[in-house]
């Protein structure tokens, strides 16, 4: 049985990998740099920065390429949406700036894993064909 892989495909799913975790890294370092240094809403708080610690949790699956944690990261990412445009229309100047990158960070995460899932079983499915 031969494989039939398509260097176009493999080339974007392996850039849709790379935009998914380089997207979750931004969105991690993002967080804890929003809550601890740049705007924290109440100086000495930590407890808002601990929102970053559900998005390590997936960053190990993103790493090895599971197709599941693609799948759950795509649903997970809207709170973290959710978060960044309530913030971004209720905040003051400096915190708004930080959620809208978050929110336009949680969209690139998304495209990323959508597109990656996508692609993903595209391959599948050319490859269970028979020759």
């Amino acid at each position: 049985m031969t494989s039939l892989s398509n260097p176009t495909t493999e080339h974007s799913v392996s850039w849709t990998r790379a935009l998914a975790v380089c997207s979750l890294l931004g969105l991690i370092a993002l967080s804890l740099a929003w809550e601890l240094v740049l705007a924290p809403l109440r100086p000495g708080s930590v407890v808002l920065a601990l929102k970053a610690v559900p998005l390590c949790i997936p960053l190990i699956g993103l790493l090895k390429n599971r197709m599941y944690t693609y799948r759950w990261v795509s649903l997970m990412v809207w709170l973290y949406f959710t978060e960044g445009v309530v913030r971004a229309y209720s905040d003051a100047a400096p915190s708004r700036w930080y959620a809208l990158g978050e929110a336009l960070l949680c969209v690139a995460l998304f495209v990323a894993c959508a597109m990656h899932v996508r692609l993903r079983f595209k391959n599948a499915k050319a490859a269970a064909v028979p020759a």
